[in-house]
């Protein structure tokens, strides 16, 4: 069958799947392209949502992937707030969930995305309990931020992971008063253990943040609809205008699980199970993104990352795959965050008890260094703050597996290109 007789539908109209249909256009695919985004908004990129669109430094139009006119320019066939409900393997259909109309792949792509974990607690039906996902949400938080700031208002934050600080972060800038709820003892263990986590939380304080650690939010209370306080299981309540819940993403995969494709478990993240090229369990259809659980060589073991670089990346990998050009997808795991003065980026995968040391290159009291995670003189992973420039060579470390010496590793006077050979 030539390309011209192919139809490649893809599901999800977020960044992977928008790049996804590039990538297909761009390596000469013929056939048709449809792409299925449940949003009205055409696709674009999340981390302004939580960054410089929330902070009103970046217009709107500036977070979509393409413009509006690239779709019809490029013969991609974009349906907007549309739903896909049903994928059927034998006959090789999606069905659309508004009218039930099916239409026939010759391969799928599945990159449907996270979606935020809920607060399963009383009061979260309160007008003043947000998420943040979508541009919707971002648009909306940032109208309450503002609001909070002008009336010296409190914010609760439920989660302290990148979501959480960043928006807490945010709402400082605009002048609100916050608290972070969290129930480890300090910000990011599960990325940066504790050597990390504590930086983080010390940048918050001297920005006037408050951290209520070691407990979780049991109730939210409020009055005509409106939020008045938040209480934790440890008997304490927080003054609230409004709630954030930050606590996490789940991968959306009903859908695959529906269709019986096999999914990773829970406990490992959860998530659609690929292989080294993403492809499922079927072989003509695809996952990549946030939903795709794949095998990573490097780190031997199975990972789910949910940060940009994975969807910027993963999409353009699974669309080769779908063509049959594909390569082993083992990008390094990258994510980048800006909060108050600090920037930072961070490449590689060490959760908490994969690592033996942490090794600090500068100065860690001006907020100017990278630190290493190591593991039998092995680089894992590594984060600069306030550094710039050094990307490629801290995941040349990673990606070569070889031993290097610490003290070398922690001496900004030795080029890192020079380690690891």
């Amino acid at each position: 069958m030539v390309d011209a007789d192919q139809t490649f539908v893809i599901v999800g109209g977020g960044l992977a799947g928008a790049k996804a249909a590039e990538t297909l256009r761009a390596e000469g695919f013929t056939g048709r392209v449809i792409l299925i985004c449940d949003e009205r908004d055409h696709p674009y990129e999340r981390p302004p949502l939580s960054k410089g669109y929330l902070l009103g430094k970046d217009e709107r139009d500036s977070v979509f992937v393409h413009e509006p006119a690239w779709y019809a320019r490029h013969d991609i066939e974009l349906h907007l707030g549309q739903t896909v409900d049903a994928v059927d393997r034998a006959a090789r259909t999606v069905r659309f969930g508004d009218d039930g109309t099916t239409v026939r792949y010759d391969k799928l792509l599945l990159a449907t995305g996270a979606e935020p974990r809920r607060l399963d607690v009383p009061g979260t039906d309160l007008a003043g309990v947000h998420h943040l996902r979508r541009l919707a949400h971002s648009e909306r938080l940032k109208g309450v931020l503002a609001s909070l700031g002008r009336d010296n208002g409190h914010l609760v934050i439920a989660g302290a992971g990148w979501i959480g600080l960043e928006i807490a972060a945010a709402a400082r800038r605009y002048g609100a008063e916050v608290t972070v709820v969290h129930r480890g003892q300090t910000p990011l263990h599960s990325v940066l253990g504790p050597e990390l986590g504590q930086l983080f939380a010390e940048l918050h304080r001297e920005h006037g943040v408050r951290f209520h650690f070691g407990a979780t939010l049991t109730e939210i209370t409020g009055q005509d609809g409106m939020v008045l306080a938040a209480r934790t299981d440890d008997g304490e309540e927080h003054p609230a205008h409004a709630v954030l819940a930050a606590i996490g993403a789940a991968p959306r995969v009903a859908l695959a699980e529906a269709a019986g494709l096999r999914l990773a478990d829970r406990e490992a993240g959860g998530g659609v199970l690929v292989d080294e090229r993403l492809r499922t369990s079927d072989p003509d259809i695809y996952a990549a993104g946030d939903v795709a659980s794949f095998p990573h060589a490097l780190f031997d073991t199975r990972l789910r990352v949910e940060h940009w670089a994975n969807a910027l990346n993963g999409g353009p990998a699974a669309a080769r795959s779908m063509l049959g050009r594909g390569e082993t997808y083992d990008r390094v795991p990258y994510f980048f965050t800006d909060q108050y003065d600090l920037g930072m980026e961070y490449s590689g995968w060490a959760p908490p008890g994969s690592y033996d040391q942490v090794v600090i290159r500068g100065d860690a009291a001006k907020r100017e260094f990278i630190a290493f995670w190591v593991k039998e003189g092995r680089v894992l992973a590594g984060m600069n703050v306030n550094v710039w420039d050094v990307t490629d060579p801290i995941q040349g470390l990673i990606r070569s597996g070889a031993p290097v010496d610490t003290e070398a590793l922690a001496d900004p006077h030795v080029p890192l290109e020079s380690l690891g050979a």
